[in-house]
């Protein structure tokens, strides 16, 4: 069970300041739970003591914030039923999901904590020319100071722990602004985190108002913002965010191929995994499914039966597939998308159906080039078919997008997996498999519309600590 109501944590403290924000049951849409909303005032509270409690981060051993992270793993273990729980209620997400994103969370720490320890320099050789003779140099990585994190709805703990852990791990002090829908499962994080012996004020975790959150981007004491969510609003942002560093992971259209030769009944389950797990809430999720002629055939009559054939229900129901989305409005504009879709001629394989925020499992083909449902972020759980009979215009119809963040392509020909990554204008891509895989060491990002920067715990590492050059001279 939630508990009746959340504090919001800053400094290090919790603080049941009201009970402003309403948390909703997103299957049934009942009340669950309230949250306290920190207003401006305690968000620059928050910022001084981050600012304060970033001169005793910078003096804290590795080996002290490896063991700030590893009390996290402990923790979060022993908590996994109550926070995969707190997923399927604040989220909607199915059970079978929410308990995976426990996992990942686990798994985040983990890299963080064995990262903690390996955050090294180098020794330079300086002595290139005759003028530099007699001088050596050394590098070494030091926090960047205090960072802004603002995280998405769809993956309340694990796209928090892709900020909260490498941060504690490169000795940074953070504060965090989780999403309004879904503030519980950060809270969770903060109130573990209380638990070690982290400097006061070196994390706040404020849930708070669009409106009110203003200083996250504009405040200059931040030394570097990190933002995950929908392009229009992180570009905004970083217009708005100074002269800080800005990272930010953004939407996508995932393109998925199949080739002639791939394993259509390996290539079917994948993709029906990657376009509609937790409801198709992901910015990897497979949106468009791009598949030779040879077996366009087979491989569609297997997909929409494998589509029709999904479970809808109740998150906490351990046989539900799909959920709901995370609110009727955004059932409601997707519904709209494909109504659109259909109405410039699309064709409508399976699904297509609305009640309330859930939506059931969509398959289109014959899709308008100029659709939404196409060309925008659909972020629900729809898909597109489309076919190919050259490989070259398959991956320039996956790079014929706005966004850029992963794509999958289902080959046995090397040759055409290494021309793949050679030619994809994406971040990463996934070879035998969807665009929708992600571990969690790995570098991840995209380009384009789909952001800045790379999140996986090494790489953000190197985002939140700054290169510090020592130049030593003999004079013999």
């Amino acid at each position: 069970m939630l508990a009746k109501q959340y504090p919001y944590y800053l400094a290090n403290e919790a603080v049941f300041a009201n009970n402003d924000l309403v948390v909703t049951n997103k299957y049934t849409q009942a009340a669950a739970t309230t949250v306290a909303l920190a207003d401006a005032a305690v968000i620059d509270q928050a910022i001084a003591a981050a600012e304060s409690a970033q001169v005793l981060l910078n003096k804290m051993p590795a080996f002290e914030r490896q063991q700030i992270l590893e009390h996290c793993v402990k923790r979060f273990t022993e908590r996994y039923d109550e926070l995969a729980y707190a997923l399927c209620i604040e989220a909607g997400k199915p059970i079978k999901d929410a308990e995976g994103e426990v996992t990942r969370l686990i798994d985040t720490f983990k890299i963080a904590a064995e990262e903690a320890v390996r955050i090294q320099g180098e020794v330079l050789e300086l002595q290139i020319t005759k003028r530099a003779k007699g001088y050596s140099g050394m590098t070494k990585r030091v926090p960047i100071g205090p960072c802004s994190f603002i995280s998405p709805f769809n993956f309340p703990l694990n796209l928090a722990a892709h900020k909260v852990a490498p941060a504690i791990a490169a000795g940074c002090a953070f504060v965090l602004k989780p999403a309004s829908r879904t503030p519980i499962g950060a809270l969770i994080i903060a109130e573990v985190l209380a638990e070690t012996n982290l400097p006061k004020g070196a994390f706040s975790v404020l849930p708070c108002s669009r409106d009110g959150a203003d200083l996250f981007t504009t405040d200059d004491r931040f030394k570097l913002l990190s933002f995950t969510g929908s392009p229009d609003v992180g570009w905004a942002l970083k217009a708005k965010a100074g002269k800080k560093p800005v990272v930010l992971e953004l939407g996508g259209n995932a393109a998925c191929v199949v080739d002639h030769d791939a394993d259509i009944i390996d290539a079917v389950e994948r993709i029906v995994f990657g376009a509609y797990y937790q409801s198709g809430q992901s910015c990897i999720s497979v949106q468009r499914v791009i598949v030779h002629d040879s077996i366009y055939d087979e491989f569609k009559k297997a997909y929409v039966a494998k589509v029709s054939g999904l479970i809808e229900g109740d998150p906490l129901d351990p046989t539900t597939f799909i959920g709901p989305m995370i609110a009727e409005s955004e059932a409601e504009r997707l519904d709209a998308w494909i109504q659109e879709a259909i109405e410039s001629g699309a064709s409508l394989l399976c699904g297509g159906k609305r009640n309330g925020a859930m939506l059931s499992a969509t398959l289109l083909e014959n899709v308008p080039n100029d659709a939404k449902v196409n060309n925008e972020e659909a972020f629900g759980p729809v898909s597109i078919l489309s076919r190919f009979s050259n490989f070259d215009d398959a991956l320039k119809e996956v790079n014929n997008s706005q966004f850029g963040l992963q794509a999958g392509i289902f080959t046995r020909d090397i040759y055409k997996a290494h021309k793949a990554w050679d030619e994809l204008d994406v971040g990463g891509v996934v070879i035998g498999d969807v665009p929708s895989w992600r571990v969690d060491n790995m570098p991840y990002g995209g380009v384009k519309e789909s952001g800045l920067g790379r999140e996986g715990i090494r790489y953000a590492i190197e985002d939140m600590t700054e290169i510090r050059l020592m130049v030593l001279r003999n004079p013999e």
